[in-house]
């Protein structure tokens, strides 16, 4: 088994779930591969080694500077085929997607997606997927090498084992269909704090808050905490809160440390989003409400008068 995991980054750090694929291929081989794909990237190859990795390949070009697909596609079928990988992970992301989804194209691979899991098992390499409503999972595998697995976003978390790579630079060369499309330009979401796949705390506000203006007492209890606040489905639509912040299936798959969630009900489709995060609470006014089957910790009563006493408490004990 040779394992090759795609590094995605954003600024001058290796994405969070980046991390925790290589980490994840780590326990399945222990001489993984990374590759990291970008231009002035080099200086984040090192650190990889810490999560797993036992070599990095570097393709440092400023033909690769904007995050576009096609381009990371030509360096990693290149490697791929070269270096006789049989199997490629990619975290889930807009960009890992096009990239997988490319990648299985040009090397005529099999691809399988939102993968919570990756085994192996008598020799061969079993994924685990959720299907209907994500109320099961299922056993998944590939007929053909290389095998190419796109991992669901959140599903696992980066551990830190203190080992180095070696790394290794790789050409770069480019199909002329590829540098066909440039990015003119790249905006950045203006936001304060961690974001909800990075933050250690979540506080997240549904349609039991009753109105938007409510979503403060969201946010306040969240500052206080040092944590993200983050939506159902069902507030986002509504346009209470922006969709980036949106959690479940159609939205971002989170694992906080912990995770309190204000007038949410629990319904599958937010639960499969949040429901691997390490402390679960729930504030309610129905005690009938389903996040109560799953989560550790449950208050019944009106939010409005819970989360605002909530606050001034974290607040307090802050302070002492």
């Amino acid at each position: 088994m040779s394992i090759l995991v795609f590094l995605e980054h954003h600024g001058n750090a290796l994405e969070k779930g980046a991390l925790g694929a290589l980490s994840k291929a780590a326990t399945l081989d222990s001489e993984v591969a990374g590759v990291v794909v970008g231009e002035g990237v080099r200086g984040l190859a090192a650190g990889a080694g810490e999560f797993g990795a036992a070599r990095v390949y570097v393709a440092d070009d400023p033909a690769l500077a904007a995050p576009l697909p096609q381009p990371r596609v030509d360096v990693l079928a290149r490697l791929v085929t070269e270096k006789s990988f049989d199997t490629v992970l990619l975290a889930g992301s807009v960009l890992a997607a096009d990239v997988a989804g490319g990648l299985a194209a040009r090397l005529d691979a099999g691809l399988n997606w939102d993968l919570v899991d990756v085994l192996s098992e008598g020799g061969a390499i079993v994924g685990k997927r959720p299907a209907l409503g994500d109320s099961v999972y299922v056993d998944v595998g590939w007929t053909a090498e290389p095998r190419i697995a796109l991992l669901r976003s959140g599903a696992f978390e980066p551990r830190a084992g203190g080992g180095q790579a070696e790394v290794e630079e790789v050409s770069v060369e480019l199909e002329e269909f590829s540098t066909g499309a440039r990015m003119l330009e790249q905006a950045h979401e203006e936001s304060e704090g961690p974001s909800i796949e990075d933050a250690d705390v979540i506080v997240a506000g549904g349609r039991g808050l009753g109105q938007p203006e409510n979503f403060a007492l969201v946010e306040e209890l969240a500052k206080a905490l040092g944590g993200a606040v983050a939506a159902t489905r069902a507030v986002v639509d509504a346009g209470w809160y922006p969709y980036a912040s949106q959690v479940g299936q159609t939205g971002k798959t989170i694992s906080p440390k912990l995770y309190v969630g204000c007038g949410i009900s629990g319904a599958i489709q937010h639960k499969v989003g949040m429901q691997s995060s390490g402390v679960i609470v729930a504030i309610n006014k129905d005690p009938n409400a389903p996040i109560f089957d799953f989560c550790d910790l449950g208050v019944v009563g009106d939010l409005h008068a819970i989360v605002p006493k909530l606050t001034e408490l974290v607040l307090a004990r802050r302070a002492a």
